[in-house]
């Protein structure tokens, strides 16, 4: 076998950082964080029946309890998350998806064009799969790459951001692709040019259109990716392995592109 070379395509569950705005997603999304230090050895030292002074230095161990939605950072959403039903049966949950829907080889899509609160139309899909020299195969995990965590960190992260219409996504799971990905913070545009849009038009279609294809189409997404520039639009295998949360619609995963494959994990 090849030397492995990884990419992390995952960005990390934390606090809100300074200069992101109170009130919205990166609020809502954003971990509350108490840490034990290791000089407070108090319990520790109780735990092994000696006192303090025993410990190095006094030192005990260093752990964290956080508080957090199960969709902060990046995360793998569950079909439980769009709708109670998916295909007339009751949708999975997170700990429901079959391990080998989390692992097969990656295509990066180039839809950089795209700008903050646009949709992406099929026939723009169409030309990015074949900007990547072949159709996409039954089992290939798709990356939607906006370059939107370029400005991860700051309120305009959070605020506006492109998604795919419900046509694209569902032309993407009639090529038998099971789990596609995004660098934006969710995988339907941002919510401000959803309620917009809907304000004008009175559309009901255009709410939440993508997620919403879950109702009659199985499909797994990833939010929050990263790293999407680094990678060609093909050569690698996917890794996104989310925490397993009994009954929940998301979980948090490590999301990893990782070359020196070949051969291994075909597309099938």
């Amino acid at each position: 076998m090849a030397e492995l070379k990884f990419v992390d395509l995952s960005v990390p569950i934390q606090e809100p950082l300074e200069g992101e705005l109170e009130g919205d997603l990166a609020v809502a999304l954003a971990a509350k964080i108490d840490r034990k230090q290791h000089a407070e050895s108090e319990r520790d030292a109780t735990v092994f029946g000696c006192t303090v002074e025993d410990l190095p230095e006094g030192l005990g161990w260093a752990g964290e309890t956080l508080t957090l939605s199960t969709h902060a950072g990046t995360h793998l959403d569950a079909p439980w998350h769009y709708y109670p039903t998916c295909e007339g049966e009751p949708a999975k949950t997170i700990d429901e998806i079959p391990l080998e829907s989390f692992f097969g080889p990656g295509v990066v899509l180039d839809l950089t064009e795209f700008g903050p609160g646009e949709r992406v139309h099929v026939d723009a899909v169409k030309k990015a799969v074949e900007a990547t020299g072949g159709p996409l195969s039954p089992n290939e995990i798709v990356l939607l790459r906006f370059d939107a965590d370029a400005t991860f960190g700051t309120g305009a992260y959070w605020s506006k951001y492109p998604g795919l219409t419900a046509e694209s996504t569902e032309w993407l799971i009639e090529q038998g692709v099971k789990l596609i990905g995004t660098d934006a913070v969710g995988f339907d545009r941002d919510f401000g040019s959803i309620a917009a849009d809907f304000a004008r038009t009175g559309d009901r279609s255009l709410i939440w259109e993508a997620h919403r294809v879950g109702i009659e189409h199985e499909y797994f997404q990833i939010e929050k990716l990263t790293n999407l520039a680094q990678l060609p639009s093909r050569g690698f295998v996917v890794a996104s392995f989310p925490v397993k949360i009994r009954g929940a619609s998301a979980g948090w995963c490590r999301t990893v592109a990782i070359f020196g494959l070949d051969g291994v994990v075909p597309a099938s």
